[in-house]
């Protein structure tokens, strides 16, 4: 189940990117976690005549970083060499883009592969590695979109305003998970695989696909992704990928339309990403977390409208916590609990939606609130670690 900090890591590991007619950014941030077991990967522009499709993918590690790490920088070609895309003979013109049922069929066989292969690692095969991966992706072809899901990361499309697709988390509770868990002899307790893992599908998890005659997807725990093919469509606005530290805390709408609101009033997707994840630690999550963010053409644009209102939100903010600590006069500077919870008795207009209130309790230059005020900075900005985890 992973231990915990005293106190979390809040510095994140950024990228971003262009072309294809996208734009991405993406951010993961360690967290309360002991370790740092997610990855991600960022292609634009695919080998073998494939150079206007595009790969994007968030890996969820658990008992360790090694499965997901090495998926980060290898699945994406173990998808394309397994009949995906084969190349030809050297010299010969690449053959013409593969059809859905093709590329569908590479992504299911390039991930049994992959796993396959990691698990003739010494260290995976002896027991001395223990870990696994969750893996969620998206392949963009100029036709379409290819969603593709093996754990409990997830993907969402926000189309035409609101949420169209999303993958389903892979549980062992699930009826069609936990039948197969079952005949392979194992059980489901606690919800978890035997009680003790969360997933039922995922990479690497050898201890859990050790069953005398059953094959690789009739394991307690399966290598096979879900693929789900999406034609694009003019109304798509952006996807967003995300491992359970995000899911955890937001629903796929709160995460979405908070991403809309961002994006409204930032170019700065990498400040998107970090937003998203700044908001869920304060709303509690627990968890390493990792998002990846793909604007297609039609994503929200910066409104001036919305950045203005944006600004008086903060203004307002500021003056609020000010009066707060100078009502609280003799009794002291509050603590952030305390001045939270003044704030969420309020009724606020123009909190970002899905984000609300936890949106706008960050700001990594001010230490404290005792510090902001002595500075005359934004107070509500700041955040104190030393108060009781669970507190936010």
């Amino acid at each position: 189940m992973g231990a915990f900090l005293d106190k979390p890591k809040t510095e994140k590991h950024n990228a971003h990117g262009e072309g294809n007619g996208l734009r991405y950014g993406l951010s993961s941030m360690q967290g309360w976690r002991v370790e740092m077991e997610d990855a991600h990967t960022a292609t634009v522009g695919l080998p073998h005549g494939l150079d206007d499709w595009s790969f994007f993918a968030v890996y969820d590690g658990h008992a360790g970083s090694r499965v997901a790490n090495y998926a980060s920088k290898h699945l994406l070609g173990h998808i394309i060499t397994h009949s995906m895309c084969p190349p030809g003979p050297e010299g010969v013109t690449p053959t013409p883009a593969p059809a859905v049922e093709t590329v569908k069929m590479g992504i299911r066989t390039g991930f049994l592969k992959i796993d396959e292969h990691m698990r003739n690692f010494s260290d995976l095969r002896n027991g001395m590695d223990r870990s696994g991966s969750t893996a969620v992706a998206v392949l963009l072809s100029p036709e379409h979109l290819y969603f593709i899901n093996c754990g409990d990361s997830r993907a969402v499309l926000y189309r035409n305003a609101h949420v169209c697709f999303s993958t389903t988390d892979h549980k062992p509770c699930n009826p069609q998970e936990k039948e197969r868990i079952q005949n392979a002899g194992g059980s489901v307790m606690i919800q978890r695989v035997n009680g003790s893992l969360a997933v039922s599908r995922a990479l690497g998890d050898y201890d859990y696909k050790c069953v005398d005659g059953k094959g690789a997807t009739e394991q307690l725990v399966s290598p096979e992704p879900e693929v789900f093919e999406i034609e694009r469509a003019l109304e798509d606005e952006f996807v967003v990928l995300a491992c359970d530290g995000i899911w955890d805390v937001m629903t796929n709408e709160e995460l979405c339309e908070f991403v809309k609101s961002r994006l409204e009033v930032s170019h700065d997707l990498e400040k998107v990403c970090n937003q998203v994840l700044d908001t869920c630690l304060h709303k509690g999550s627990r968890d390493n977390m990792s998002v990846v963010l793909v604007c297609l053409p039609n994503c929200p644009k910066v409104s001036e409208e919305a950045v203005k209102k944006d600004t008086e939100l903060d203004t307002f903010l500021e003056s609020r916590v000010e009066e707060i600590i100078e009502k609280a006069g003799e009794e002291g500077i509050p603590d952030l609990v305390t001045v939270m919870r003044h704030l969420s008795s309020e009724s606020i207009p123009n909190l970002p939606p899905g984000g609300g209130l936890a949106s706008k309790n960050y700001k990594p230059h001010v230490q404290c609130i005792g510090h902001a005020h002595e500075a005359n900075t934004n107070p509500i900005m700041c955040l104190h670690w030393a108060r009781p985890r669970g507190q936010y």
